[in-house]
């Protein structure tokens, strides 16, 4: 929302009301209350016939500081609100001549007393980010009231996330706006809109408003980042790190952290795609296909045509195809399968739903009580009022069904294409429902689940989202369609979604529109196994890979079981996200904060704190990466390669650059036709290019997400130690690129091509090698 013309001037019919300076402070144990009015008071009269803003300054969190703007406060606190987390934080509070300050933990807001309007955020003596003049107010305009913020940025200074976006990845000069709309993955629109952003500064701004706030990212004022909402109040948060995963943290805290996802989940998922005609038989011969060719396969999704047509949803099977479900799905999980199916929250009007909906008062309404109803996507189709509990019931009820019959998951599709024009059970306010409805949605079906199966049991696969809706996973990026260009923006789309506290991405291998060419299809294949969840989805078309090409098989099969072979380590990197809200596929900025060669990379990323995936976005296989500094080495091919640079490189198909970090210790397991075994039996323990002082830690999780086995490696001059804690199972350690040794205790050596071979003793509680 944009209210100036310029530096100078503002659009024609606005006027702006903005702090002049503050009037009066008043001090609690909890916090600063400013008063501050909208012109500078030079006299008594000056009190008078001019607008008062009200600033109240908090903690909810240590490093976290809380501020709320209001002119008129009379209006009624509307729903519905972001559930938040907030705990009791000891706070400083100082008051003097000068300014008054409130101190959280490390993070300080420090409110001028003199002449002019200035808030500034302050690590120590360090500004983070500061309001200044003509930045936070109230401003009449020809489309009504708005409140608003500018807080300014530094040299050099980098915005990211506001939800899963698909422009460029690095937001400054970028105008956003935080409404859902379902628009595919090649667009400004987007389907999970979150209003919080990051910045390489080490600190992070959650606006708490469900309703569309619009940010002009050093667009408006390229020096400052403006938020802004309809209204008389403003509602935000500043979030310090110092790092960025501090800030992840912090945030995730207030917003709540991702579910631990089951390990079954992180498996490939095969689908039966959308519009592509399919029954039993058409089912049964993929999964037929893919055991026939070594395919390791973890998941089976029915999409909507598992209902029959004009009926979505009525949560039963089209026996014209499915003619026994019961005992389709029985011969289906007798294969170790899992099931999913798709559904939606709209009801169509030919469904025997509808009337059951209308009937209960379970579809939402217009404001002359009449249901909603249009004709996009479903003929006459309704919305399920998820504010009535009542509601929610009679829709679990058709769920717990199907959870009866053998369905394992849902793909939780659409939530964006919700109505303003309506009412609410509740009496919620449409506009600030609508980013909010895909909360309560997923809300619904994944607390469903997980009181069917238990906590660590429950996964959906999402396309809807906004603040809080990490707590729901697994989340996908929507539409894409068949082309390098969509695998890249996609991938865009999922980092930006990760800086906002969203654990858990998948996307629809090869693309959802159209069908891809072999060379699309095969690299997006290894995209889709190097990301936390693997499926493979489309439109028209099947995606089962021998209909592409034979190498197709080969390159998912090769992918495939190196993900299950890869499941120690990314289940752990599955529980850092679950426990402390720093996601599976990282951003480059969160491991390398301090390297600004990492401050703009879209192409590239972390799997984890130690793997970097760079995938291949051309037919002619070359593919240009940065690689910070150190002694990386490709898992692949055991290359050593140093870092500190751009590097350009030809892969073939089943290859990409896919490089261990320095001083890692990795866990790799020996099992590659499922993800879900118990990590800590059979299994090597790599440890990579360990530097003289250098230490590694690695984590081995039980399947439900607790702690088996905590390694600790050492290196000082030519003596390597391994310890750890915790039962262990015939297992090994692999010094890579090591293959002079002059003792060791603990173990049995072995010579390889990639290194030395270690056979841990059973029994032993340590392992140390002496390097020639």
């Amino acid at each position: 929302m944009k209210f100036t013309a310029g530096y100078w001037m503002f659009r024609p019919g606005v006027t702006p009301m903005f702090p002049a300076q503050v009037h009066d402070v008043q001090a609690d144990a909890d916090g600063l209350t400013l008063y501050a009015p909208t012109k500078r008071i030079e006299n008594r009269g000056g009190t008078l016939n001019q607008p008062l803003l009200t600033i109240r300054l908090t903690s909810p969190l240590p490093n976290v500081i809380r501020v709320q703007m209001v002119h008129h406060k009379g209006r009624r606190l509307k729903d519905p609100q972001f559930d938040l987390h907030p705990q009791p934080t000891p706070v400083t509070v100082n008051d003097d001549e000068d300014a008054a300050t409130l101190t959280s933990g490390d993070l300080a807001v420090r409110v001028a007393k003199g002449k002019d309007w200035r808030m500034d955020f302050l690590h120590g003596d360090k500004l983070i980010t500061s309001s200044g003049r003509r930045g936070l107010g109230v401003t009449d305009t020809p489309e009504g009231r708005f409140a608003h913020e500018q807080l300014s940025l530094g040299v050099g200074e980098t915005v990211y996330g506001l939800g899963e976006r698909f422009t460029p990845y690095v937001k400054n000069g970028q105008v956003v706006d935080m409404w859902n709309e379902d628009g595919g993955t090649s667009s400004e629109l987007a389907y999970k809109n979150v209003p919080f952003y990051m910045t390489n500064r080490g600190y992070g701004v959650f606006v708490n408003h469900p309703e569309n706030v619009s940010f002009e990212v050093a667009s408006e004022k390229v020096q400052r980042v403006q938020f802004s909402v309809p209204g008389e109040a403003l509602d935000y948060f500043v979030i310090y790190g110092p790092t960025p995963k501090d800030v992840l943290s912090r945030y995730t805290a207030l917003t709540g952290r991702p579910a631990l996802p089951p390990a079954w989940s992180f498996g490939l998922w095969l689908s039966t795609s959308f519009t592509t005609s399919y029954d039993e038989e058409t089912v049964t011969s993929f999964i037929q296909g893919m055991a026939d060719r070594d395919l390791p396969l973890s998941v089976f999704h029915f999409d909507c045509f598992w209902m029959k047509e004009f009926q979505w949803v009525d949560f039963e099977w089209d026996r014209r195809v499915f003619p026994d479900p019961e005992a389709m799905l029985r011969r289906l999980k007798e294969r170790g399968l899992r099931i999913c199916v798709w559904i939606n929250p709209y009801v169509a009007q030919k469904s025997p739903m509808f009337d059951e909906g209308m009937a209960g008062g379970y579809l939402v309404k217009r404001p002359d009580g009449d249901v909603w109803q249009w004709d996009m996507w479903q003929a006459g189709m309704g919305l399920v009022d998820f504010s009535n509990p009542d509601a929610v019931r009679w829709f679990n009820s058709k769920l717990s069904r199907l959870i009866d019959q053998g369905v394992d998951c849902f793909k939780t599709d659409f939530g964006e294409r919700i109505p303003t024009d309506v009412v609410y059970h509740d009496g919620s306010d449409p506009l600030r429902m609508h980013n909010y409805y895909s909360y309560l949605y997923n809300k619904v079906v994944f607390d469903l689940l997980e009181e069917k199966f238990g906590e660590g049991n429950a996964v959906v696969f999402a396309r809807a989202a906004t603040a809080g809706g990490q707590q729901f996973p697994v989340h996908w990026g929507g539409d894409s369609s068949a082309s390098f260009e969509s695998m890249a923006e996609s991938l865009r789309g999922g980092l930006s979604l990760s800086l906002c506290g969203f654990g858990f991405w998948s996307h629809d291998i090869s693309g959802f529109e159209h069908t891809a060419p072999p060379a699309v299809y095969k690299r997006w294949s290894a995209f889709g196994l190097l990301s936390s969840h693997s499926r493979l989805h489309g439109s028209s078309s099947y995606r089962v890979p021998w209909l592409f090409d034979e190498e197709s098989v080969e390159v998912v099969r090769h992918f495939t079981r190196l993900k299950c072979r890869l499941m120690p380590y990314l289940f752990d990197a599955a529980r850092q996200a679950h426990e402390d809200g720093i996601p599976v596929m990282r951003p480059m900025i969160l491991e390398f904060p301090d390297d600004p060669g990492c401050d703009s990379l879209d192409r590239q990323y972390m799997l984890g704190e130690s793997l970097l995936v760079a995938p291949v976005f051309s037919y002619d296989g070359i593919v240009d990466y940065y690689l910070p500094a150190g002694r990386w080495t490709h898992l692949l091919s055991g290359d050593v390669i140093e870092g500190g640079r751009w590097r350009r490189e030809i892969h073939d198909f089943l290859s990409l650059p896919l490089l261990v970090r320095p001083n890692t210790a990795l866990l790799v397991g020996n099992e590659e036709g499922r993800p879900d075994y118990t990590y800590s039996e059979d299994f090597t323990l790599r440890v990579y290019q360990l530097a003289d002082g250098g230490k590694a830690a690695a984590v081995i999780p039980n399947l439900d997400g607790s702690v088996a086995v905590r390694f600790s490696v050492q290196r000082s001059g030519s003596l390597i130690k391994v310890t750890w804690t915790g039962e262990p199972q015939q297992w090994k350690v692999l010094l890579m690129g090591i293959n002079a040794i002059d003792g060791i205790d603990g173990g049995m050596p072995e010579r390889t091509e990639t290194g030395t071979l270690i056979t841990v003793d059973p029994g032993a509680r340590g392992v140390t090698v002496l390097l020639v």
